[in-house]
């Protein structure tokens, strides 16, 4: 049967569930998660992980992702005909623990794909939004800081957490610095974020000096948000030119958490809902999503981003009631809090 694989991307699988369990020939394994069981262990490209018990990973001839996936220190949910398997806990570490910025891959808004590794040699600010968020509106600001900076060799990335690229190209028009597109939200879970925007200052040899932070470009929003942009953009602007960092590393490694076993789940979940809504399964959708919303009630990139999935106003009445109740619980963040003065 056609099973769905989830992890960077969505890819049909021939694939047989017994009992939950997704169990796939091992010559399809390339093809389902793009790793290959060899006689070293599981490999992709130049990497292989030591496998001590290469028969623990089968069911009679069969691999089971499941355990494939346990190997690779890798979240695993399989439902409804879709399995999702998540980004190594090992590469959210490297983030969190030891402030190295994680490698991804992912396209741009013409589908051209880029790698952090482009920029190496330059500082750098990560800029996660999305179109469901006000933040959709900073670009411009973002874009005026960008041009201030250009003779230091700074850029700005952006990363939509989006649908589509057709979401983010009305807020893109006169943007020159990259805009990628991140539809199974995989920079989220490789950075541990909950919240957008979420701002990662990178330096020239990838190393994280500031992780997740709010910051805004411009203060269309300072009445609701209470946060004013250029105290962050100020600040910014030292880190460029002067190389001043207001948090020291002992300071940023324990800004942000890893991610909690309900976190890793609530976006196998999101994932899985998210297919489904391409797919046309509403159903399935909004009980994925609602599954994935209850796990993280304090993380905007799942249950705000959810809202349009199944059909709701990500600016209506659902939001601000739920806003509502994570502004009571302290409005919880997975960073440092925001840059003030």
């Amino acid at each position: 049967m056609a099973v769905t694989v989830i992890t960077d991307e969505a890819r049909p699988t021939t694939a047989e569930v017994v009992d939950g369990a997704v169990l796939v020939d091992p010559a399809d394994l390339p093809a389902a998660i793009g790793w290959t069981l060899k006689p070293e262990g599981l490999c992709q490209a130049d990497v292989c992980v030591p496998v001590r018990d290469r028969d623990a990973l089968f069911a009679g001839d069969r691999l089971d992702l499941g355990r494939v996936a346990d190997a690779l220190d890798r979240p695993f949910l399989a439902e409804d005909g879709i399995a999702a398997m998540g980004e190594p806990r090992a590469t959210r570490r490297l983030a969190t623990d030891g402030l190295r910025a994680p490698a991804f891959t992912l396209p741009d808004l013409q589908g051209e794909r880029h790698s952090l590794e482009e920029w190496h040699g330059r500082k750098k600010v990560l800029v996660a939004f999305a179109s469901w968020l006000g933040c959709r509106y900073d670009l411009p600001g973002w874009q005026a800081l960008n041009d201030e900076l250009a003779d230091t060799g700074f850029v700005v990335i952006a990363v939509a957490l989006d649908e589509s690229a057709d979401l983010i190209e009305p807020f893109a028009e006169g943007i020159t610095f990259p805009i990628l597109l991140d539809r199974e939200h995989t920079l989220s879970e490789t950075y541990a974020i909950t919240n957008v925007p979420s701002v990662v200052w990178i330096d020239e040899d990838d190393r994280i000096v500031r992780p997740n932070s709010v910051i805004f470009s411009n203060d269309m929003f300072v009445e609701f948000t209470g946060i004013s942009c250029e105290p962050g953009l100020a600040a910014v602007r030292r880190w460029v030119r002067d190389g001043e960092v207001d948090v020291s590393p002992e300071e940023a490694r324990a800004a942000v958490e890893d991610l909690t076993p309900e976190l890793e789940e609530a976006r196998l979940r999101f994932r899985i809902g998210a297919h489904l809504a391409r797919e046309g399964d509403e159903d399935g959708a909004k009980h994925q999503l609602l599954a994935a919303t209850a796990l993280a009630p304090d993380d905007l990139t799942i249950w705000r981003a959810a809202l349009p999935l199944i059909g709701d106003d990500p600016f209506g009445e659902t939001f601000f009631a739920q806003y509502g109740e994570w502004q009571e619980r302290g409005l919880p963040y997975n960073g440092l809090p925001p840059i003030t003065d």
